[in-house]
C-alpha cells in the first residue's frame, strides 16, 4: 500500500477511536445525570468533548493536507 494512503487510513482510524470514546463518555454522562449525579455527569460530558476535539484536530490535519495539495483550475 502507498505509505501516504496508509498514513491517512491510520489518521481516520485514530479519529474514529476518539469518537468512539466520546460516545461512551456521553452514554455514561447520561446515566449519571439520570441518577442525579451532576458532577460525575458533567465530568464525563467534558471528557466527551475533549475526545471530539481530538478527533477534530486529526481530521483538520487531513483537511489542511488536502488543501495544500489541491489546485483550482
Amino acid at each position: 500500500m502507498n505509505p501516504a494512503l496508509e498514513e491517512a487510513a491510520r489518521l481516520y482510524d485514530a479519529a474514529a477511536a476518539e469518537l468512539d470514546l466520546a460516545t461512551r463518555h456521553c452514554e455514561v454522562s447520561a446515566k449519571h445525570f439520570r441518577n442525579g449525579e451532576v458532577p460525575r455527569g458533567a465530568a464525563h460530558a467534558w471528557a466527551a468533548l475533549g475526545h471530539i476535539r481530538e478527533a477534530e484536530e486529526r481530521l483538520d490535519s487531513q483537511a489542511r493536507t488536502h488543501a495544500g495539495r489541491s489546485t483550482v483550475d
